[in-house]
C-alpha cells in the first residue's frame, strides 16, 4: 500500500509541475497589463515592472517563480498590493469551503435518495419522475440556472437573499445551484448500479435463504451499488471547483471563484498562478483519495499498481 500511494504521490508532484508550467506562460500571454491604468505615468509603471520582476527576460521569471513555489511562496498580489497570494485565497476559502461541502453534501443525499426510489420503483411514475430530474439537471447549465433561482427563489418568492454572503441564509441560493449537477449525477449512478446489482445471481440466493426485502436492499444492494461513487467523486469535485467561479460571480459570493475571476480581469498574474495551483492541488489531491479508496475496497487494484 505504501508503494502504491507513493506511486500516486509522484504522479501527483509530476502533474502539478505541468499544469503550473502551462498556466504561468498563458497568464504571460494575456493581453493586457497589471497596470493599465492611464493615471499612472511610464516612470511609476516601469517601477512597479522592476519591483516585481516583469522587466526580467520570460525564462527568469519562470526560474524564480517555480523556485518560490517548490518552497510554498506563491507571491504577492500585484492588484491588492502588500498582501500575499496565499493570504488572500485562505481569507476566502472559509466562504467557498462551505458553500462548496454543504453543496456536496446536499447533491449525495437528494441524489442517492431519487437513485434508490428510481431503482425501487422501476419502470413506474416514480422513476420517470426521478430520471427527468436528472436529465434536467445535467443539461442546465449552471449560469441559466443561477439566475432562475435568484428570479423566483429570491425575487418572486422572496424566500432567500439573491446575492452577498452574510449568514447562512445567503448561501442556500450559491449551494442550490451547483447541487443540482451532483444531484443529477449521483441520481443516474445509484439507479443503474442498483438496477445491475439487484439482477445478480447472489441476490437471488439471499432472497431465497428467506431474508427480508429490506434486509437485502441494506447489506446486499445498497452496499454493492454504492461503490461506483467513489468514481463519481472526482468529477465532481470538479464540478464544484470551477463551477464556483461561475457560481460566485454570479451571486456576489467574496469567495475563492470571485477573486480568480477578479484577478484575471485586471490581469493579477500572480493571483491567476496562486489560485490555479490552490484548484489543482484541490483536484489532485481527490484523485489521490480516490486511488486510496480503490485500493482500500478492492485489494486487486493495490497489488497490480504495485506491479506497474
Amino acid at each position: 500500500m505504501i508503494r502504491y500511494v507513493a506511486r500516486r504521490l509522484v504522479y501527483m508532484v509530476a502533474a502539478l509541475f505541468i499544469i503550473v508550467s502551462v498556466t504561468f506562460f498563458i497568464s504571460k500571454a494575456l493581453p493586457g497589463n497589471p497596470w493599465a491604468d492611464p493615471k499612472l505615468t511610464p516612470e511609476v509603471r516601469e517601477q512597479l515592472y522592476e519591483k516585481y520582476g516583469l522587466d526580467e527576460p520570460l525564462y527568469v521569471q519562470y526560474a524564480k517563480y517555480m523556485a518560490n513555489v517548490a518552497q510554498g511562496n506563491l507571491g504577492n498580489s500585484f492588484y491588492f498590493e502588500g498582501r500575499s497570494v496565499s493570504q488572500l485565497i485562505l481569507q476566502r476559502l472559509p466562504v467557498s469551503a462551505f458553500i462548496g461541502i454543504q453543496a456536496v453534501i446536499f447533491g449525495l443525499v437528494v441524489g442517492m435518495v431519487l437513485g434508490i426510489v428510481a431503482a425501487l420503483w422501476h419502470n413506474t411514475l416514480w422513476d420517470t419522475l426521478a430520471v427527468m430530474v436528472a436529465i434536467l439537471g445535467v443539461s442546465v447549465p449552471t449560469f441559466v440556472l443561477a439566475p432562475i433561482l435568484q428570479y423566483w427563489l429570491g425575487l418572486k418568492l422572496g424566500w432567500f437573499p439573491i446575492a452577498f454572503f452574510e449568514s447562512w441564509i445567503y448561501s442556500v441560493l450559491p449551494s442550490l445551484a451547483l447541487s443540482v449537477f451532483v444531484v443529477s449525477t449521483v441520481a443516474r449512478f445509484m439507479r443503474t448500479e442498483m438496477l445491475e446489482v439487484m439482477g445478480q445471481d447472489y441476490i437471488t440466493l439471499a432472497k431465497a435463504k428467506g431474508l427480508s426485502g429490506l434486509a437485502v436492499i441494506l447489506k446486499h444492494v445498497l452496499r454493492n451499488a454504492m461503490i461506483p461513487l467513489v468514481t463519481v467523486m472526482a468529477p465532481l469535485t470538479i464540478y464544484i471547483i470551477t463551477g464556483s467561479l461561475v457560481v460566485e460571480q454570479i451571486f456576489a459570493v467574496p469567495g475563492i471563484g470571485e477573486q480568480f475571476v477578479d484577478s484575471v480581469l485586471v490581469n493579477d498574474y500572480a493571483m491567476i498562478l496562486g489560485t490555479t495551483i490552490f484548484f489543482s492541488v484541490l483536484f489532485i489531491l481527490a484523485l489521490l483519495i480516490q486511488d486510496i479508496l480503490y485500493g482500500i475496497i478492492d485489494p486487486r487494484i493495490r497489488v497490480s499498481g504495485a506491479k506497474e
